[in-house]
């Protein structure tokens, strides 16, 4: 279990780094793809919602720390969809192209409601979230093109990355 945390971890490090420091400075691009949360669906769905909700807290912990957003606004909400995803380890099966396109699809919008509901609890702190939007949409359309083939990517190292058994809990 540990190796297969540490792997996650690093994994998201990486992504995290990739979007803050290369994806974030092209112009270009309208919105930087979520590749940590694609990530994330990944982790959590092949190992259940404790290392979901563990990987979803220190993914939004390295994004927080390199982003501009409130400390702990990303740790909260991929915290959240970690352990979500994790509720349904091992009952969905990810393999497939469109499956895991529609999961990029529920993992974006549910990041994005998250959002909404976080921007009215937190006015000040929290940046409007407009779940109707081109922008939103945009967002959905990038990370649901590459969760398949982030989700086949990490297929490679599946059997360092996903836990044979889950204990109950």
């Amino acid at each position: 279990m540990i190796k297969s945390f540490s792997l996650s971890v690093f994994i998201l490090f990486v992504t995290a780094m990739i979007e803050s420091a290369i994806l974030s400075n092209i112009s270009i691009l309208p919105v930087v793809p979520d590749l940590s949360l694609i990530c994330l669906l990944y982790f959590s769905l092949h190992n259940g919602k404790l290392i979901g909700e563990g990987t979803g807290f220190v993914s939004g912990l390295f994004l927080d720390f390199l982003s501009g957003a409130p400390f702990g606004l990303n740790c909260l909400f991929r915290t959240l969809i970690g352990y979500i995803a994790g509720l349904f380890s091992r009952t969905v099966n990810s393999d497939g192209f469109f499956i895991s396109l529609f999961l990029g699809i529920l993992g974006t919008v549910a990041k994005g409601l998250i959002l909404f509901v976080l921007s009215f609890l937190f006015p000040t702190g929290v940046i409007r979230f407009n779940l109707i939007s081109w922008i939103f949409l945009f967002q959905i359309c990038v990370n649901a093109v590459l969760t398949p083939f982030v989700f086949k990517f990490l297929s490679i190292f599946q059997k360092t990355l996903v836990l044979q058994t889950e204990a109950v809990s």
